[in-house]
């Protein structure tokens, strides 16, 4: 049965003693969640687990819980299981969280919960946030600067080898585990059952050995430990497919279980063992985007944005939107390596619809500086258009660009790589550790909505802070 809440108490109240209360920033925080709008999108998640998880079942961990105990996992970019330790051990996470003298949900119970919530709820969060941060006055979206980055799934680097290796562990791994309810035996059972795993690890040693030399012998030995790698995963796929046949004829739950996994991975194996086959053996380079770089992540894209050190990231485009105030209003996952100048357009329709009007300043960089995207933030009403061009310019542009509010609005816009770098480092935007697509749109989602949270508390605290300043020499003057 879902629960909403826990019984209000105030942990403070029991230990006068320690003199305890919420930090300043937490306590913003802890008003600015208290917003049925953001628990009720939540709750329309979490109530979906199963058809009667509003009615029936023991008594859930509360929604307020899950929520405030998410915001504060990523506020700080901690794991689930530091998330369940770091906030059992303290008094101010336990208030803040709502938990009170409660039991800490495990981190697998937040996990379960946390994977319910669906990548179009976190838009709609981030714009809920979006407009209490313009009631609060916190921005007027007079300005918008926009980039994108690169978020790395957490995947080891993809070697053609290492990925036949993966593939034959889970497929022999499913194998073995089969083997239990296939009720068969005599000599067929004992060749669709077959362990390779052993094979495959003798022949990549060799490889690994191979690769370490030079020379065209060197060269013939590893092309010809390919080959055996290659024959023994195809192999062990065509084991995998008559293993997958012996269990969809059985009713068994886990014998279902079992298929699914293969059903899953068999086509990902096939894929690696053809653009291994193409690349190493053939010589033919396989196009980025039809290339699998991870079978447990079939969603990473190749990236190259010719950053020095780092030519190629594997993950996915995630390009961001900031306003004034240090606010992301919006953010996009995008899919493979697309050209960064078709995403102005996305970017300022998105303003124009939470904000009702365009915005004053517009910036980006080199990437998005064509004629027609110019042309476009233009029409909207953009009335400074900031997009610096690359390479050599016409006299007329140089001196376009060298006036006073393109040179400023240029030097604002450098800003986002800050904050960029910011994410990366405050709310773990450097690597997603969740999986799936949808993952990495919780990832990225949940992080953006931590930090806007904070940006708006930090704003009120300063905002409070001045008035207070302010009010001091008045105070001493009617003394």
């Amino acid at each position: 049965m879902l629960r909403d809440r826990y019984d209000p108490m105030d942990l403070f109240a029991l230990v006068p003693a320690l003199g305890m209360e919420l930090d300043p920033l937490l306590m913003r925080l802890d008003r600015l969640l208290d917003d049925d709008a953001l628990f009720q999108a939540v709750k329309a998640n979490l109530i979906k687990r199963h058809p009667r998880t509003a009615t029936d079942g023991r008594p859930s961990t509360p929604v307020e819980v899950i929520m405030r105990t998410l915001i504060i996992k990523h506020l700080y970019d901690w794991s689930y299981e530091q998330t369940e330790q770091w906030v059992g051990d303290s008094l101010v996470l336990r208030q803040f969280c709502r938990i009170y003298a409660e039991r800490v949900p495990d981190d697998t119970t937040l996990i379960r919960w946390a994977n319910l919530i669906r990548p179009a709820t976190l838009h709609q969060l981030l714009d809920h946030i979006t407009n209490q941060a313009r009631q609060l006055k916190v921005t007027r979206g007079r300005k918008l600067r926009i980039d994108g980055t690169v978020v790395a799934t957490n995947i080891h680097y993809p070697v053609d080898s290492t990925l036949l290796g993966d593939g034959v562990r889970v497929l022999s791994r499913t194998i073995r585990r089969a083997k239990a309810l296939s009720g068969q035996s005599g000599a067929r059972a004992k060749s669709v059952f077959r362990d390779r795993t052993r094979s495959v690890g003798r022949v990549m040693n060799d490889l690994i050995a191979a690769a370490r030399r030079r020379g065209v012998d060197a060269q013939q030995q590893l092309h010809d430990g390919y080959r055996r790698l290659l024959d023994l995963t195809e192999q062990v796929v065509a084991q995998a497919v008559q293993v997958q046949q012996i269990l969809q004829q059985q009713t068994d739950a886990t014998a279902q279980r079992l298929a699914q996994t293969l059903q899953t991975f068999i086509p990902r194996v096939e894929q690696v063992i053809a653009q291994t086959r193409r690349r190493v053996i053939h010589g033919v380079s396989v196009p980025a985007g039809e290339k699998i770089v991870s079978l447990f992540e079939p969603h990473t894209a190749i990236i190259r944005k010719g950053k020095p050190g780092k030519s190629t990231e594997f993950g996915r485009c995630v390009w961001l939107d900031e306003v004034d105030g240090g606010l992301i209003t919006r953010y996009a996952v995008l899919v493979g390596n697309p050209d960064d100048a078709t995403q102005l357009l996305p970017s300022l329709d998105h303003h124009l619809e939470r904000f009702g009007h365009p915005p004053d300043l517009l910036a980006g960089d080199g990437k998005l500086a064509t004629p027609t995207n110019e042309r476009l933030a233009q029409q909207r009403g953009v009335r400074h258009v900031v997009l610096p061009r690359p390479g050599r310019k016409s006299p007329e542009r140089v001196v376009h660009e060298r006036q006073r509010w393109f040179r400023q609005g240029r030097n604002w816009r450098a800003g986002i790589e800050g904050r960029i770098s910011g994410l990366k480092r405050g709310q773990g935007l450097e690597r997603c550790r969740y999986r799936g697509q949808d993952g990495m749109e919780r990832w990225v989602g949940l992080g953006l909505i931590a930090h806007d949270l904070r940006t708006i508390a930090r704003h009120q605290l300063d905002r409070a802070a001045r008035q207070a300043q302010q009010a001091s020499p008045k105070i001493a003057q009617a003394a």
